[in-house]
């Protein structure tokens, strides 16, 4: 124990004290590996439906929406146990980092049971809603089935993680992470395609092996956590008395950050209902290029991280100049590494895409959409850096205020360019960017007023 407490301890003060531009690649590069493996699966489930063809390639595409609406309302733990921890670490109480990892695991495991029995009965009506075609939602009800049923190991393994990386200790969820997902590598072809003794479950064999994977990376960092790997000793573990105020502070957090999410995926259902009006392959399209794009958020992603637990920690130690130029320079670093991703989406599409599809109608709608998303990657490093900065700092209510309204114009602008203009698919594309930009512009403006800096939590 004395051996990890100083290792965490000299992280400590490094993020209170020490080199900033270091202190952001320590924090970062472990989270940006497991994003980068975290694409890889992603890429990998992708690859391997597509050889059942576009329906099943849409399939995967429509669920993911749904997916996606689930980790939304897991920010509302996540941000919020974030915040918490990396303060009270910052502020070197430990005792209240032990009773919030508690309180928040403890929701934790409500939310999921209450996520797994909802989502279960929700699912085909969901599908529904989004219209898909019949071949889609055949092969979409048991995948969305499989992970509903295990979607108490989600909630609870990323729970965890947020506690790790707020209490700067990046590198044990990444590696945690990567090992779930090369067991889901490698269990996606034998149960989709049923190699040797394992079923042939198609589509539904990608959502399996999902499943495994999750609930065995849960078990895994969570023995970790118990067995003092954060570097500081939690207190009965196991022995949780839910209490509601503590539940209430962690969500009031994370209810403004979850919400902003919740909205913005909302928000692709009734994009994907306009997407599916050209076609089965403009939803095979769009699941392309959210897999390509996903290459520039999940790293982003891993910098956001980076902000959000030095802004946390920096408040904490009441130091909040520095606070700032941590988050600025994660905003910064990412701004670099995504202008590349730009340059490859617009100067390389047909190669990119042909990866992923030999269908020609598939193929020319993707190359489309990825050089009118490759004008928008830089402004999306602004916006998810500096939301997790703002989250770090406890002040949820600021991206909420400008992304909500920016998601719910997505809607009847790509309608407007899609049928009014008749730009075509095209419209729904260029909805996604021009909002992107806009959206990086006043986050920037709002983050720079530094009323974020005196936000009690």
């Amino acid at each position: 124990m004395h051996n990890n407490l100083s290792v965490i301890m000299k992280t400590r003060v490094n993020i209170v004290s020490g080199s900033i531009p270091k202190t952001i690649f320590t924090l970062a590069i472990p989270v940006v590996l497991g994003m980068f493996m975290e694409f890889a699966l992603s890429t990998t489930d992708y690859y391997w439906v597509g050889k059942l063809g576009a329906s099943a390639q849409d399939a995967i595409t429509s669920s993911m929406v749904i997916i996606w609406t689930i980790f939304a309302l897991i920010s509302i733990i996540s941000v919020g146990i974030t915040a918490m921890v990396s303060r009270y670490v910052g502020a070197n109480d430990l005792s209240k980092v032990s009773f919030y990892i508690k309180q928040g695991i403890a929701l934790a495991i409500m939310l999921g049971v209450l996520f797994s029995i909802i989502g279960f009965i929700a699912t085909p009506y969901l599908l529904n809603f989004m219209d898909t075609g019949q071949e889609t939602f055949v092969q979409a009800v048991p995948y969305l089935k499989i992970f509903f049923a295990t979607a108490i190991f989600f909630v609870w393994a990323e729970t965890v993680y947020a506690v790790f990386r707020a209490s700067g200790d990046t590198k044990t969820p990444t590696i945690v992470g990567v090992i779930s997902i090369l067991i889901n590598m490698i269990l996606d072809p034998l149960l989709i395609f049923g190699v040797g003794p394992f079923p042939k479950m198609g589509v539904s064999g990608a959502s399996l092996a999902t499943a495994i994977a999750i609930s065995i990376s849960t078990l895994i960092i969570t023995l970790k956590m118990y067995h003092g790997k954060l570097g500081y000793k939690i207190d009965k573990l196991f022995h949780i008395k839910p209490q509601l105020k503590p539940m209430l502070r962690i969500t009031r957090i994370g209810i403004p950050a979850s919400t902003q999410q919740m909205v913005f995926i909302v928000v692709y259902w009734f994009l994907i209902k306009i997407v599916h009006t050209f076609g089965d392959t403009a939803g095979a399209a769009m699941g392309i290029g959210n897999r390509m794009e996903s290459f520039s958020y999940l790293t982003c992603y891993g910098f956001s991280v980076a902000a959000s637990t030095m802004v946390g920690q920096n408040l904490g130690a009441h130091k909040p100049d520095r606070a700032s130029k941590c988050a600025w320079g994660s905003a910064g670093t990412a701004i670099g590494i995504t202008f590349i991703i730009s340059i490859l989406f617009v100067a390389f599409p047909k190669l990119i895409a042909s990866v992923f599809t030999d269908n020609p109608e598939v193929l020319k709608i993707a190359i489309d959409y990825l050089i009118i998303l490759g004008l928008s990657q830089m402004a999306m490093a602004v916006e998810i850096v500096l939301e997790g900065a703002f989250a770090g700092a406890g002040d949820t209510i600021p991206p909420m205020v400008v992304m909500i309204p920016l998601s719910l114009a997505r809607v009847p602008l790509a309608y407007y360019l899609a049928f009014n203009l008749e730009w075509g698919i095209n419209g729904v594309w260029w909805t996604l960017t021009i909002t992107s930009l806009l959206k990086a512009v006043l986050l920037a403006f709002w983050f720079k007023r530094g009323k974020w800096k005196e936000k009690e939590v």
